[in-house]
């Protein structure tokens, strides 16, 4: 009998995740992230994702240190004249600040942070559309150290790229899909007067539209017949690779991307704990890897639309687009994060974050893939007094819970 050869990975994959605000940087990486995107107050394109102020990047870089995970900046607007003023200075902040890396989409950029902030290291963009082998090897000549690929490549043009370029393969892997190709869009421009490409996207994609006919001398009539089930959006579902993951790594990926900066806390914890257990489960063990159903099951408690592979397998079909009536997707709603717990008196104090009470079920989930169900049967308030339910955002409570938990541990239930 002939024994075949162990698979050994060489290089795990890095696990990125998003961070809107500070507080979701710290709840990455304490859920098992290896690294973190963040954008600042200049040259991204998510305005209103609770940008870092420098002082907010200082400590989310130290805070990072502590765990041994990175900082990334996204710069990835499409500059117009007059853009690229101050940039010099802000990418020779980020550098002295001790960020890992920036994220750019424009040439103009890429050479001023190259010529003016040398040291710091720059990733292209999937803004970029890099879809080609010939692409990476001319950004890695230009000195980058990483490519972020467009969304639009798939898995066997993964495998070549990898055979045939040294630098470095970052993939979103999880997260909203943009409609237009490699997320640049003007609908947004047109519709509200926003410029999706410097920082502005007001999503037009995902509004329900209707078609009409309008006659010079009428009302609008639907010519749907009123026969549809709801009104249509341009837009797509989500992805979710983590079925996946060992194509991912044998094709060479180094950084698995998680989309959502503008997400909670609860799917960043959620979603970077699920791909953590998936990725180091593989690795560890490739020869006996098997996914894991649970895995899977608790990406759909964060989930808002159906989730497919995107382009990785082929060219996605209507199938992959959001038409018609939704599934019936389980909502959950996040309810709170453990403050402290006493293992003497089982009393937690939690932190409330929505609205729940005395005999509501509720899932209690921490760093390492840990769960367990509970019935809330006693409630005390901040001065110990008997409460029958939390109803202010924010309110200190206490509970008994049976199996131990520890700070920054989370709390859902199912709406």
């Amino acid at each position: 009998m002939v024994k075949t050869a162990k698979r050994v990975i060489t290089k795990k994959p890095e696990v990125l995740a998003p961070a809107g605000t500070l507080e979701k940087l710290k709840m990455a990486i304490r859920y098992g992230a290896d690294a973190v995107f963040i954008g600042g107050n200049a040259y991204g394109l998510r305005s209103r994702a609770g940008n870092f102020t420098y002082e907010e990047m200082r400590e989310g870089v130290e805070f990072a240190q502590g765990y041994d995970a990175k900082v990334y900046v996204a710069a990835n607007m499409v500059a117009h004249e007059g853009d690229v003023e101050g940039a010099g200075e802000f990418f020779r902040t980020l550098r002295d600040i001790g960020i890992h890396a920036v994220i750019v989409s424009d040439p103009a950029l890429i050479e001023i942070c190259a010529t003016e902030a040398p040291g710091l290291p720059i990733h292209l963009s999937t803004q970029a559309s890099a879809t080609n082998y010939e692409t990476l090897n001319f950004w890695k000549e230009e000195g980058l150290e990483r490519v972020v690929l467009a969304r639009e490549v798939g898995m066997d043009e993964i495998k070549e790229i990898r055979q045939k370029t040294e630098v470095e393969i970052e993939a979103f892997i999880h997260g909203a899909m943009c409609i237009s190709y490699s997320g640049r869009c003007v609908l947004s421009n047109h519709m509200a007067d926003r410029d999706a490409n410097r920082g502005g996207c007001t999503q037009s994609c995902r509004w329900k539209y209707e078609l009409y006919e309008v006659p010079e001398d009428g009302e609008r009539e639907s010519l749907l017949g009123g026969e549809a089930l709801e009104a249509f959006s341009m837009s797509s579902v989500d992805m979710a690779m983590i079925r996946h993951i060992p194509d991912l790594v044998e094709n060479g990926v180094d950084s698995l991307k998680i989309e959502g900066r503008m997400k909670s806390i609860h799917y960043v914890s959620t979603v970077a704990n699920v791909y953590r257990q998936a990725v180091d489960a593989y690795c560890s063990d490739p020869d006996n890897y098997e996914f894991k159903q649970e895995w899977e099951d608790e990406l759909w408690k964060v989930a808002q639309r159906e989730l497919a592979s995107g382009f990785y397998y082929g060219v996605p079909t209507e199938n992959e687009q959001l038409f018609g009536k939704p599934r019936k997707i389980p909502a959950y709603s996040f309810i709170g994060q453990v403050l402290e717990y006493d293992e003497e008196t089982q009393i937690a104090t939690i932190q409330q974050r929505n609205l729940f009470g005395i005999g509501d079920e509720v899932e209690f989930y921490g760093p390492g893939f840990t769960h367990f169900d509970q019935t809330i049967n006693e409630l005390w308030d901040e001065q110990d007094e008997p409460i029958d339910r939390a109803p202010n955002p924010m309110m200190i409570v206490k509970m008994k819970v049976v199996v131990p938990v520890k700070p920054f541990d989370m709390i859902r239930k199912r709406k």
